[in-house]
């Protein structure tokens, strides 16, 4: 039996829209129709009024924290696949900084078999650069390759050796995946949560310098030019990274990168105290590189938004800035928080917000989805664009409750998820 998506909102052009109703059988959109051209013929389907909420193609998060396995107290990929589908998502690739880590074969199976069994949509799955993430070894990329990894990331630290770099550049050339890299040199990070700006001087606080990222992703150009890796900059933060990644574009060097929506929304500035629920990493920075992160997306320097969804749980955060945990949840904020700041501001269209969280991701990654067209797969998203609600973390149906945005008033908020042509999430 297919579904009938009646009253649907689609992008058109930039931000005009237009009434379509949409009929998806299997796991595929077999029709998209004019609906000033009346109600089709619904007998014999289940019938989804969308009542003129708009519908996306689903929304893809190339950079997630599932925590499972080995630390499953924070998040599972039975809990992170949900709250990602209630955040509109239908494709997530998860980072392989879980215990064990996902070098292995044995370990990706697992994620897969999980994801499988327990998730309610797509999970690709990174495995290490390095063995146990430690940077003195690499992994066997062929074998990662095999059993399913879509990339090597040591994602959560920052490969510290060139030649280990280039070696793994040159290797995942070879056999046609990217490097994605968290751009971080721990020689100057030690010690410090924040980084340097007014917060860390008002506070007395050792900062992380802005340097600490962007000299990786200056070394990683120049190897990716010399291997001709696809290489992927994590989580880029800072004016200086976003800088070197447009002079590399304009080289020809396959570089991609993306943003989370916090370096696009909040500085060192907004940070209230010693709040937990403001530690991550990278850390929010000046006001300075807020603007460049969002010129350089606009620009298309940063090709895609991702969400760096990293649970923790309330006890973790409650230790103190110090002690805690890096790290904010994100998969069921991001669409509501990027629409009401800057497109139901005037600033960007509604086309580029859902192309750099659709599409291009997909396109950036070589992936099959991201569109919504006769024929692809049925990963679609329903979002009112008109109610307005309150971030209330105990809503989230993520186990992690760690985020900054608390009490914030948005719209845009993902009220149905379809992924594969079944129904994963609905508000209703």
């Amino acid at each position: 039996m297919g579904i009938w998506i009646l009253n649907a909102q689609v992008v058109a052009t930039g931000n005009e829209l237009a009434k379509r109703h949409i009929l998806v059988e299997g796991n595929v959109v077999e029709t998209i129709i004019d609906a000033a051209n009346g109600v089709p013929d619904t007998a014999g389907h289940t019938v989804v009024d969308a009542a003129g909420n708009l519908v996306t193609p689903g929304l893809i998060d190339m950079h997630v924290h599932l925590r499972e396995p080995g630390f499953e107290h924070k998040e599972t990929i039975a809990t992170g696949t949900r709250s990602a589908a209630r955040g509109g998502y239908t494709t997530i690739a998860c980072m392989p900084n879980t215990r064990p880590v996902i070098d292995t074969v044995e370990t990706v199976k697992y994620v897969l078999d999980k994801a499988e069994t327990e998730g309610v949509i797509r999970v690709l799955p990174y495995g290490c650069i390095t063995k146990n993430e430690l940077g003195r070894e690499l992994t066997d990329f062929d074998a990662l390759k095999e059993a399913g990894v879509i990339g090597f990331t040591d994602d959560g630290v920052g490969v510290q050796s060139a030649q280990m770099m280039k070696d793994a550049m040159a290797k995942a050339a070879s056999i046609g995946l990217p490097v994605i890299a968290h751009c971080e040199d721990n020689t100057l990070v030690e010690g410090a949560w924040v980084s340097e700006g007014a917060f860390s001087k008002k506070h007395g606080l050792k900062g992380i310098p802005n340097e600490s990222e962007a000299i990786h992703v200056g070394r990683d150009v120049l190897l990716a030019e010399a291997t001709g890796v696809h290489y992927h900059v994590c989580h880029v933060s800072t004016e200086q990274s976003v800088r070197l990644i447009r002079h590399a574009k304009q080289f020809g060097i396959k570089v991609t990168a993306e943003v989370c929506p916090h370096h696009l929304l909040l500085s060192d500035e907004d940070i209230p105290g010693m709040d937990a629920n403001w530690k991550m990493n990278p850390p929010l920075r000046t006001p300075r590189d807020v603007q460049a992160c969002i010129e350089g997306l606009l620009d298309g320097t940063i090709d895609i938004i991702v969400t760096d969804h990293a649970p923790h749980s309330e006890e973790e955060k409650a230790r103190g800035v110090d002690l805690a945990p890096f790290g904010i949840v994100g998969f069921e904020t991001a669409f509501p928080l990027l629409y009401t700041k800057f497109v139901a501001t005037g600033e960007w269209t509604l086309q580029f917000l859902i192309d750099k969280m659709t599409s291009l991701p997909a396109q950036v990654f070589g992936l099959p989805w991201g569109t919504l067209e006769v024929g692809k797969e049925a990963d679609l998203t329903m979002i009112d664009l008109e109610t307005e609600k309150e971030v209330n973390p105990a809503e989230f149906a993520s186990k992690g409750r760690n985020t900054p945005f608390t009490g914030w008033k948005l719209k845009g908020w993902p009220t149905w998820t379809m992924a594969g042509g079944k129904v994963v999430w609905s508000e209703a």
